[in-house]
């Protein structure tokens, strides 16, 4: 039955993006969802009881608090229940549940009431209002009566993993020992969908990276489940004019603060990725999880945090909506070296005979990112490979080096820095990029690989970012 609750929400997506992207990008996004669908080989497990009481003793002394904070709307009995279940299951004891409800009928309200009730468990605590406050507006009563070391955000019909906060706190002990203190942290996660006799299928993980400024700046790939410092999330709250983006504007002001308050390699560390599936977010008709378009205002509404988050760092550029609903792309106006001072790089994908990607995006050990794919597809439901992120190095082939960074350009490769101009298709329709000459390099792919790796070291070492645009493409350039 899981399957084809699946499928069938696979065709419903396919109707809506051929209708809003044309039949061709439609017949692509639906060949890689298939693609995707076969490989996909993923089963939660959950947590043994014996494993949960070896976790629940190993972290009894810790001092860490967690506040978490659901604003509820009419929600309905049975998903209440669990969603109160999996916080008071947590192998970490550590917590507060602050339940915000601005529920309309005095029925619900003693619904509700008497089931946080019925634990008889002082760090559960609720609240009534009486005036809808919009999500952001109720969730920041529980903002603001938050006792905790750490603020997380928990929707009112979705599950937490019953050793969620185990992992985190074992990660804030970790990054003790290390001298740091993360303000922000986040889990991996996945989605819950329910069969027509109640079981419940775990699907579509979403395995993230450690914290990556650009790609941050092209969705909210940190999304579920987020914890922020306490003294932070209080000073900060969510602002309702984002509502249905209000967690998407949180995140990007968090990184707005600490961009502004450091180097930018130096505050990534400040943000946590925590590896595990801590977080289950469910599927239903209504939700943005199972059907992307029932809530298109969200979508827009990311679109202007993300907008009001280049403004304020004074950014010349456009936020146009990509392809995929929730995923944007930042288009900037002058040459993007010359409004991003954090970036000494940026460099494209290229293509081999056959219209895959060969070359472009490089981990730190020389493996090509998203080689092998399409180029018409977009690395599977995440969209990666057709987002701008920050990598270790880009292809000397296809790159365009900030001025302070040629002389290194010029040691590193034995040719003088010139550029030449190429023609790319952006959301902007069809502009000039330019990018190194290097046609008097003679290098077979390792040697080119080689050079590129060293040039994204030395822009490390210097305190640059390098910045993969997927949109900026050479064909047949690889060699065989």
């Amino acid at each position: 039955m899981g399957n084809k609750i699946i499928k069938l929400s696979n065709l419903n997506k396919t109707i809506r993006y051929l209708k809003k992207n044309g039949i061709l990008h439609a017949y692509y996004a639906a060949r890689e969802r298939i693609e995707e669908e076969r490989k996909e080989d993923y089963c939660y497990r959950t947590p043994s009881a014996e494993e949960l009481r070896r976790q629940r003793m190993e972290t009894a002394d810790l001092p860490y608090r967690f506040s978490i904070v659901v604003p509820a709307y009419e929600t309905g009995e049975a998903f209440l229940r669990a969603m109160i279940d999996s916080v008071w299951q947590q192998s970490y004891d550590g917590w507060e549940l602050l339940l915000v409800d601005a529920s309309g009928s005095d029925a619900v309200e003693e619904t509700v009431r008497r089931i946080m009730e019925e634990r008889e468990d002082a760090r559960m605590k609720y609240w009534h209002i009486r005036e809808n406050k919009g999500i952001s507006g109720n969730t920041n009563v529980g903002i603001e009566k938050a006792s905790g070391d750490y603020i997380a955000l928990l929707d009112h019909d979705d599950l937490l993993a019953p050793d969620a906060l185990y992992h985190m706190v074992k990660a804030l002990e970790e990054a003790k020992r290390q001298g740091r203190k993360p303000v922000l942290l986040y889990s991996d996660e996945d989605k819950l969908e329910s069969g027509a006799e109640g079981q419940l299928f775990y699907c579509s993980p979403h395995w993230k990276k450690t914290f990556n400024l650009d790609l941050i700046l092209s969705n909210n790939y940190i999304c579920h489940f987020m914890a922020v410092e306490a003294k932070l999330m209080k000073s900060l709250q969510l602002r309702g004019k984002y509502d249905g983006a209000q967690d998407y504007d949180l995140v990007l002001r968090v990184v707005s603060k600490l961009y502004a308050a450091g180097d930018v390699r130096h505050f990534m560390q400040d943000i946590l990725h925590v590896p595990g599936i801590l977080y289950h977010w469910r599927c239903h008709a209504d939700s943005t999880a199972a059907n992307t378009a029932s809530k298109s205002y969200a979508y827009e509404a990311g679109a202007a945090a993300l907008q009001d988050f280049c403004d304020s760092r004074g950014w010349k550029c456009r936020v146009t909506h990509s392809l995929h609903l929730g995923f944007y792309q930042i288009e900037y106006l002058p040459d993007i070296l010359s409004v991003r001072r954090d970036v000494g790089i940026v460099g494209g994908r290229i293509l081999d005979r056959r219209g895959r990607i060969c070359a472009g995006a490089y981990q730190e050990d020389g493996t090509c990112m998203y080689e092998g794919l399409h180029k018409e597809y977009s690395g599977g439901s995440t969209h990666r490979a057709v987002l701008k992120q920050d990598v270790y190095a880009v292809d000397v082939r296809c790159m365009q080096v900030r001025p302070e960074l040629r002389e290194v350009f010029e040691e590193i490769t034995g040719t003088a820095y010139q550029e030449r101009r190429i023609l790319c298709k952006t959301a902007m329709g069809r502009q000039e990029r330019q990018i190194a000459e290097v046609s008097g390099l003679c290098c077979d792919e390792a040697g080119y690989r080689k050079l590129s790796l060293e040039l994204g070291r030395a822009a490390a070492q210097k305190g640059y970012l390098v910045l993969w645009d997927p949109n900026v493409t050479l064909s047949y350039a690889c060699r065989s």
